[in-house]
């Protein structure tokens, strides 16, 4: 970290993968800037708020010189911080994007769309949209998975993890997000995803969760469904930042 008028100015987490079979192969031998924050310039006329733009470049000096010495193939830089949804360099980080482009990291990932409903506003229970068909709750990979039956065969399941409870999860409610939403094609536009999530948003109320966080590209079907079902876009955040290994 780094430390103007005694207060922190700036902050980062590296990083750093094993270069053998422990590690992932797509993160083998790679080094991380898992996040970087700093201060925001202040407004004009504010003598009380220092700059923290030069104590953030001396960070990141020391970041990237870290992660020569350790002689990683490979640079990543996020925002992963351990809190819901801020992952990557959202749009309201300008400055932190600033300075990883002028450090030589650039945007080599995609740009995500971050979405927020109140659970509240979520679809409620309802008949079923195709007859015959039956909700079941069961243990999934990413949380509670609510699977939509037609008779013993699933035509598509939704599935919902609530935030860890204690100092990292918002004081004010509760917190969840989707791990999967997922109809076959043949059953699609039928009404059998509202149902589904109208089923999570249940079990979620039940849980007193009260917010539920979505992502995804900008793609249009899947952009007019989460509107429509009662989510907004809360932010949009470019992933994987890369910046080339001395000697790379």
């Amino acid at each position: 970290m780094a430390v103007q008028r005694e207060r922190v100015a700036a902050a980062a987490h590296l990083l750093r993968y094993y270069a053998d079979e422990r590690a992932g192969v797509a993160a083998r031998g790679a080094g991380s800037i898992e996040w970087f924050l700093f201060w925001p310039q202040a407004p004009a006329g504010n003598p009380c708020w220092p700059d923290a733009t030069e104590a953030a470049g001396l960070l990141m000096a020391a970041c990237i010189g870290q992660l020569d010495r350790w002689g990683v193939t490979r640079q990543d830089a996020g925002g992963e911080l351990p809190v819901p949804g801020v992952y990557g360099i959202p749009e309201q980080w300008p400055h932190v994007r600033a300075l990883y482009e002028r450090s030589g990291f650039a945007h080599t990932g995609h740009t995500e769309v971050v979405y927020l409903a109140r659970v509240d506003d979520l679809p409620r229970p309802a008949s079923p949209p195709v007859a015959g068909l039956t909700a079941s709750r069961s243990v999934g990979v990413n949380g509670t998975r609510f699977s939509a039956l037609l008779g013993a065969e699933p035509i598509g399941y939704a599935e919902v993890e609530a935030a860890d409870a204690g100092e990292r999860a918002p004081r004010h409610g509760r917190w969840a997000d989707i791990g999967n939403l997922c109809v076959l094609a043949g059953y699609r536009r039928r009404g059998v995803g509202t149902w589904l999530l109208g089923q999570a948003a249940d079990w979620l109320r039940l849980g007193h969760v009260d917010r539920l966080l979505d992502y995804g590209q900008d793609d249009a079907p899947d952009r007019e469904f989460r509107l429509a079902v009662g989510f907004r876009e809360l932010t949009r955040t470019r992933r994987r930042w890369t910046r080339e290994a001395r000697g790379g």
